[in-house]
């Protein structure tokens, strides 16, 4: 079914979009469903390494994790 999409197709839905949500409304809505994509991957991040496995921050891995320091 979407094989068959072009970019003329994605044009048009854009603009069907657009008058529906109005330009004000998109950034908002854009912002939550990108929201939405973060909490879906922490969630699945979670079940698939278990809640604190890594001892890294979420969104973060271990090579991006800041590290710790002790003050002396």
């Amino acid at each position: 079914m979407l094989q068959n999409l072009t970019g003329w197709h994605a044009l048009v839905i854009l603009a069907i979009v657009l008058l529906v949500f109005g330009s004000t409304k998109l950034p908002a809505l854009a912002r939550s469903v990108g929201q939405s994509v973060r909490i879906l991957k922490h969630e699945v991040g979670d079940d698939v390494t278990g809640a604190g496995a890594t001892g890294t921050a979420p969104g973060t891995s271990p090579a991006e994790a800041p590290s710790v320091r002790s003050a002396s």
